[in-house]
Formats: C-alpha cells, sequence, structure tokens
C-alpha cells in the first residue's frame, strides 16, 4: 500500500499543471450538470409550489358576452362537491396606462373590481406593500410582471385612460398574480378598490364583464365534471376558458430550455473530461513504459500499478467535484432568480437544494472518473518487462510507430512542404487521438457559441421573423379604446387618405369552441380578420390562410388534438353559433401555443350581417422608418379613442425580457468551454511536446530556432480547430435547434424561427481557434525555454 501511495502522488507531483487541469474540467462538469438539475427540479416545484400556497385555480372563466348567464354559471359551480368555485369579480377592460410620464400600450389590463371578504382561491402573495384584504381606496394593486416590465415601484402613480377621462392610482402593492402575471404576457389585473371601481367605470359604455376560477381538489377529474356541466348548459361552454396548462407554460419554458441545454453541454463536457482522463493514462503508461517494466520486473502487480492511477484520479475528483456543487448553489440562485423573478414573493425564491438528488450526483460522477481511470489503467497489464526495458514500448506498437512515421515521411515528402508544415503535419499523424480531441472540443465550442448567438439574435431582430413565430408583420398596430367615441369610418377615411399607408387589416378576437369527443372541448381564441391574412403577414407552415367563408385555419396543437388535416371539417361554436368550416391551413404560433384559429370576418357575417370588425388596425406601410410619424400622427387625431404603436415596440416589450434570462446561462457556458478549450489544448500540447522533447531537441540543435517550432506545432492545431469550427457552426445553425424541438413544440413551434447574423456568428465561432492556437503557443513556451541538450535527454 505504501508503494501505491507514493506512486501515486509521485505522478501527482510531477504533472502538477496537468493534474490541476484535470481537476478544473470535472469541477466545470459537475457544476454544469449539478446546475441544469436544481434549475430542471426547482422550476416546476416553485412554481407548484406558489400555486399551491396561494391555493391557485386549475381554470379561469371570463364571461360577459351575452352567451351564459354568469350568476347561473357560479351558482351551478359553487353547488358542486370537490371543486372550489370563487364568486363572481366584476371588471372592465382598458389598453394603455402611463407610468413616469412614459405611456405603455402593449398591455391589456383587466381593471378589476376587487371583493370585499378575502380571496380564497388565487390569493395574491405580496412582493411589496402591506398584506390587506383589498386596496385601500385610491390606491392600486398590480402584479409583478407589470411592475417589471414597467420599472412600477411600490408609491407610484399610474394614470388610465378610457378613452373618455383619465384617472389616476397609487401602487399599494406588488403581487404575484399566477394566471396574468407570467413571462412574455399580454394581460395584467389591476386591482381596484370597489368605490374607486364604481367611480371610474359606472359611466362608462358598455357591458360589465366577470371572472371566476376553479380549484379541483383532483384535478385530473375536471373532465366529468365539465360533462356533467355541459349536460346542464345542454350544450358545450361557450366563453373563454384558461387550463392550468396554460398557467403554467410560460413559467416554465425559460428554464426547461436553459436545463436542457446545460445538461446537453454538461455531460459533453464530462465525456471530454473522460477522455482527457483516458489520454493522459495512456500517456502516462507509455511515457513510463520502460519504469513501469522495470517495476514490473521488481515484483509490483499489474493490479498494484494500475491502483496507483485509480488512486490518483480519485483524489483529483473529490477535490473537484466539491467545489463544483458549491459553485452550483451559486450559479443556479442567479438563474432561477432572473427567470423565475415574477414568482418572488419576499427578497428571495424558495430554492430547494435536495442533499440527497446532489449528493447522487456527486456519487455518479465520482464512480464515472473511476471506473474510467480503472479501464484506461488495466493498460499496464499489457506491459511486459522485456519489451519494455528493450523498445520502452511494446513490440507491437514500435512496429505500428515506425510504419506511421514512414507514412508520414512519405506524405511530406511528396508534398513537398516547407519543414515547418512538415512538423505540424507529424504532430497531427502521429497523435490521431489527441487530433481528433481538438476537433470535437474546437466543434462544441464553437456550435454553443454560435448556437448562443444565434438563439440572442433571433429576438434581438425577431421582427424580422415574426410571421415564423405567429404574430403579423404589419408596422403599426392601432388599438381601438374607446368604441363609443370612435368612428371607424372616419378612421378609415384617414387611412385611405394617407399616401403612407399601403394597406390595412382589422383584427379582433372570439373565444372558439371546438367539440372534441371522448375529451373536454378546446375553448380557443380565433383572430378573425377583415381584409388579408397575407396582407397582415400571417403565415402558416402547410397549406394557406382561410379567404372565403367557409374555411378555417387550425394552430399545430389544435390540429393535433383534433386529428385534423388540410381538407378536413371541423365543427366550431362561435358567439354560440355552430360553424362547419374547411381546413386550409396549419400554422404555427408561440402566442397561446398554437392553441388557436384563423378565420375571415364573413365567418362571423353569417348569424350576424351588422358585424364589422374594429378592435385591431394592423397598418403596412410603403417606407417602414415611417412607422413612429404615423403612430404620432394616429395618436394626436384621435386620442381620444384609439392608441397607436409601431410593432417592433410590442414585440420589444414581450421579449426583451427573453433575451436578459438566457444572457446569463449562454454567456456563462460559452465562457466555461471557451476556458475548457484552452485548458485541454494546453494539456494536450504539452504531453505532447514532452513525447517528442528529444525531436525538437534535435531540431534546435541543428539550428532550428524555438519560434519557428512552435509555430510549426501551432499550425497543426490552427488546421485542426479550423476543421472542427466548420463543424460546429453547422451544429449551432441545424442541430441543436433540432434537438430543442420536442421542447418547443410542447409550445406551439414545430420549429425555432432563427435569425443569423452570420459575421457575428462566424466572428464568435473563431474564438474557438484564437484559443485553441493560443493554448498551444503557451504550452511550448516550454521549447524556448529549455536547451537543446535537456531536451535530448529528456
Amino acid at each position: 500500500m505504501h508503494a501505491i501511495i507514493t506512486l501515486c502522488f509521485a505522478h501527482i507531483k510531477k504533472r502538477k499543471i496537468q493534474n490541476v487541469l484535470l481537476a478544473i474540467l470535472i469541477m466545470l462538469s459537475t457544476l454544469l450538470l449539478a446546475t441544469s438539475v436544481t434549475i430542471m427540479m426547482n422550476t416546476s416545484n416553485i412554481f407548484k409550489k406558489i400555486h399551491h400556497d396561494s391555493n391557485g385555480a386549475h381554470q379561469i372563466l371570463t364571461m360577459g358576452e351575452d352567451i351564459h348567464n354568469p350568476i347561473t354559471v357560479n351558482n351551478w359551480w359553487q353547488e358542486q362537491q370537490g371543486v372550489s368555485a370563487s364568486n363572481l369579480i366584476p371588471y372592465r377592460t382598458l389598453s394603455r396606462f402611463k407610468a413616469h410620464g412614459v405611456e405603455t400600450q402593449n398591455l391589456y389590463l383587466y381593471m378589476m373590481n376587487t371583493p370585499k371578504k378575502p380571496i380564497v382561491i388565487d390569493r395574491l402573495p405580496f412582493l411589496e406593500g402591506k398584506n390587506q384584504d383589498y386596496p385601500t381606496k385610491g390606491t392600486i394593486w398590480i402584479p409583478t410582471s407589470m411592475a417589471a416590465t414597467s420599472n412600477i415601484s411600490l408609491g407610484d402613480a399610474i394614470e388610465f385612460n378610457t378613452g373618455k377621462k383619465a384617472f389616476t392610482l397609487n401602487v399599494s402593492g406588488i403581487v404575484v398574480d399566477l394566471p396574468y402575471g407570467g413571462p412574455f404576457t399580454t394581460n395584467a389585473r389591476i386591482w381596484m378598490n370597489e368605490s374607486d371601481y364604481y367611480k371610474q367605470f359606472d359611466t362608462l359604455i358598455g357591458s360589465e364583464q366577470y371572472m371566476m376560477a376553479l380549484r379541483f381538489d383532483d384535478y385530473q377529474q375536471s373532465a366529468k365534471y365539465w360533462m356533467e356541466f355541459e349536460k346542464f348548459l345542454n350544450g358545450p361552454y361557450l366563453e373563454s376558458k384558461m387550463e392550468y396548462e396554460e398557467i403554467a407554460s410560460f413559467y416554465l419554458i425559460i428554464n426547461k430550455i436553459i436545463g436542457f441545454l446545460m445538461i446537453a453541454f454538461g455531460v459533453a463536457m464530462l465525456f471530454i473530461s473522460l477522455f482527457i482522463i483516458g489520454f493522459s493514462i495512456s500517456d502516462a503508461i507509455l511515457t513510463n513504459y520502460k519504469t513501469i517494466g522495470v517495476i514490473k520486473s521488481l515484483g509490483l502487480t499489474s493490479r498494484k500499478i494500475s491502483a496507483t492511477y485509480v488512486l490518483q484520479f480519485s483524489l483529483l475528483s473529490v477535490v473537484s467535484i466539491i467545489p463544483g456543487l458549491i459553485t452550483s448553489t451559486i450559479l443556479s440562485r442567479v438563474i432561477i432568480e432572473s427567470s423565475l423573478s415574477y414568482l418572488k414573493a419576499g427578497k428571495h425564491l424558495m430554492i430547494i437544494q435536495d442533499f440527497r438528488i446532489t449528493m447522487l450526483l456527486a456519487v455518479i460522477i465520482f464512480a464515472i472518473v473511476i471506473l474510467t481511470a480503472f479501464i484506461y489503467s488495466n493498460k499496464s497489464r499489457h506491459v511486459e518487462p522485456v519489451q519494455a526495458i528493450k523498445y520502452g514500448m511494446s513490440e507491437f506498437a514500435n512496429s505500428k510507430l515506425n510504419r506511421r512515421l514512414n507514412s508520414s515521411n512519405r506524405l511530406s515528402n511528396f508534398v513537398n512542404l516547407p519543414i515547418q508544415l512538415q512538423i505540424g503535419i507529424k504532430n497531427i499523424t502521429k497523435n490521431m487521438k489527441s487530433s481528433i480531441l481538438i476537433i470535437v472540443l474546437t466543434a462544441i465550442t464553437s456550435a454553443i457559441l454560435v448556437f448562443s448567438a444565434v438563439m440572442l439574435n433571433s429576438f434581438i431582430s425577431i421582427k424580422q421573423n415574426t410571421p415564423a413565430w405567429g404574430y403579423d408583420s404589419s408596422h403599426v398596430v392601432v388599438t381601438v379604446s374607446n368604441e363609443a367615441a370612435f368612428s371607424k369610418q372616419q378612421f378609415e377615411q384617414f387611412l385611405r387618405s394617407d399616401e403612407r399607408i399601403k394597406n390595412h387589416a382589422w383584427l379582433d378576437q372570439f373565444t372558439g369552441v371546438l367539440p372534441n369527443e371522448p375529451n373536454q372541448p378546446l375553448n380557443i381564441n380565433v383572430d378573425t380578420i377583415e381584409g388579408s391574412f397575407e396582407d397582415a403577414g400571417y403565415e402558416t407552415i402547410s397549406g394557406r390562410n382561410p379567404v372565403n367563408k367557409n374555411e378555417i385555419a387550425l394552430g399545430i396543437n389544435v390540429a393535433k388534438a383534433l386529428h385534423k388535416n388540410l381538407g378536413d371539417i371541423v365543427e366550431v361554436y362561435i358567439e354560440g353559433n355552430q360553424h362547419h368550416l374547411i381546413v386550409t391551413g396549419i400554422y404555427q404560433s408561440i402566442a397561446n401555443m398554437s392553441n388557436s384559429a384563423r378565420i375571415t370576418a364573413d365567418v362571423i357575417k353569417v348569424y350576424n350581417a351588422t358585424y364589422s370588425a374594429s378592435g385591431v388596425s394592423l397598418i403596412n406601410l410603403v417606407d417602414e422608418t415611417l412607422s413612429p410619424q404615423i403612430v404620432d400622427d394616429v395618436n394626436n387625431k384621435f386620442k381620444s379613442s384609439v392608441s397607436a404603436v409601431t410593432q417592433q415596440t410590442l414585440l420589444d416589450a414581450v421579449f426583451k425580457e427573453v433575451i436578459a434570462v438566457l444572457m446569463i446561462p449562454l454567456s456563462v457556458t460559452g465562457i466555461l468551454f471557451i476556458a475548457v478549450t484552452f485548458i485541454i489544448i494546453f494539456s494536450v500540447s504539452r504531453i505532447n511536446v514532452r513525447k517528442e522533447s528529444g525531436t525538437y531537441g534535435i531540431f534546435k540543435s541543428i539550428g532550428m530556432t524555438s519560434s519557428t517550432i512552435r509555430w510549426s506545432i501551432t499550425s497543426g492545431i490552427l488546421f485542426l480547430s479550423a476543421l472542427g469550427t466548420i463543424l460546429g457552426i453547422f451544429i449551432g445553425v441545424k442541430v441543436i435547434p433540432v434537438a430543442l424541438q420536442s421542447i418547443i413544440l410542447e409550445y406551439g413551434l414545430l420549429e425555432l424561427p432563427l435569425v443569423i447574423n452570420w459575421p457575428i456568428s462566424i466572428g464568435l465561432s473563431l474564438l474557438s481557434i484564437v484559443v485553441a492556437c493560443l493554448g498551444c503557443w503557451v504550452s511550448t513556451k516550454i521549447i524556448a525555454k529549455t536547451s537543446p541538450r535537456i531536451l535530448l535527454v529528456e
């Protein structure tokens, strides 16, 4: 045992730098894997905990379209055993507000009449403010999402505009509002005092709407309750319904993507670490082949020699895994705090660090490292003392090496390359395993850098690709905020007379119900257009958008749920009226997770001949750069009835938070792999230089300068890393997005819409080449520092 320990520490001392670098690799692998596991475990758990603690709703029903009687519906649910139903909460809608003097028009506001009695379902945990049953007079509660995106703090004044008048209320509470306070939401519930509610909206034209929440003792049984409810209604429920899956989905999507990527990159880094461990052990055995032969001839068994390497990497693993786990707690907290900030009720989220899972992960990594060390160290069993002392390697390996060198020499002579390139080629062909490793490593690093650049650029430049996300590509969006003061005729006359405007369309939304036997009917959003879907910029992934009054296009998740394809007939209820429509197209859309459909206004006119869409106007210009001018002109001319904004403003408001959340993990992962590339190539090059020290001593002794030798070696690394980078660009642009398909399909996207900035992407990918060459150049510094005589002796 004493001999094993002595040899083990001798190996560690002899190759200090190499062992330190290997320890860093294992630590980084542990860091990425532990962080990804913590993120994946906490993302769902944190949401479920908040949902449980707040007695969160499984379904939200909204009524007020004169289709169902809200009181009758509420009474029925109140009587059911195993279901908790909230009271009806009246609300009105607004489309804009002003905070800090800046008007925001990208949020659809539900102005809620907060009940006097304490809220039982969907209780509102407070991030800031005094926890009260309802807001005091002159104050409101707002969701964390609205506070974060509009930079609103406790005590700030917010100005609302009904179209007829403006009024101001102060923020007395910032609350976690699960159904309408998630990432990427375009809705927000504003909780008002009852007296303020009636004071501001009593004179507002239009009917009051109602919202109610349902929580099931067993959510899996909800379908049975709905079957009974539809029997009570003598037909399907025809108004809006939000499901638990919709409430949860966008809280989880970013962390699902981050967790997936970090697991994939962590596994890749672990495999690279294992390869390096195997490479190091193999190199150590070859380098010390003669010594091992002598030791074996003196009586030390192969098992004990193998144990020295196993013990060496056991110690390195222990030293590496522990700091990796500790660091992962910090990184995972930073990522989770930023991505789930809307669920924060207090200074910090309750992040769970499961000690058992952490220890299991540590044990798995430790066991994998030890198993790898054991497998590769077993090569020492094949060392024959006589061959080792005679050749310094096995007789077979000696013959193989001579053949490879001869073929390499023939290739060099045939091509008649300069001596520097010949040295580089020999370095590649003589060390094929390390050459393959460098190609793989630079491919992975450049793939991560390119994918990160493409992902971030796709969100930054989302305006270039909005139809692929399921949005329109119009230049200006105008929302009617006061129908009583709005004249569609005057507005359209203004549009037709303005030469800057190319075309426009009117977009309206209805709730559609599609029977889906034997499952629950699908309550979806139906986008209705008066004009042309094509002019507005909507796209389909198959077929086309509807044009006639008997046609419909389905979101991919609706088509999947109904098992419908192009040419099929679907039954859909809109405003209580039954329609049978032909499927002309299928599209993808991240909005509503593709649980939506598209029809023309002619479908509504079948039962309502006087219908005229007037919700949102989508305007395209002859010159898009004039969008700010048009927005100002429309707002100034129709300021009492509409609010206009550029499409770019709306998109930025929704997706800028995606960029902020993704920036940290993608940047950290990219930096880690850049560091790993440097570390590994430094280590591999140092090993190869040590193996060829005699050759380089001869080169120096015959007059070749150290710089020439170093440049020759680096030229080979340049070639290998260039091959890896080309492969990495392909992987980053094509392979990784396809691997994400299983996640994004759940959110309504069949393909991830990418906007590639090739100069930036290629520029970042070249970092892997620069780092690889730098690692090689630094590692060969030993050639310049060492005299030819010592090199020959080594």
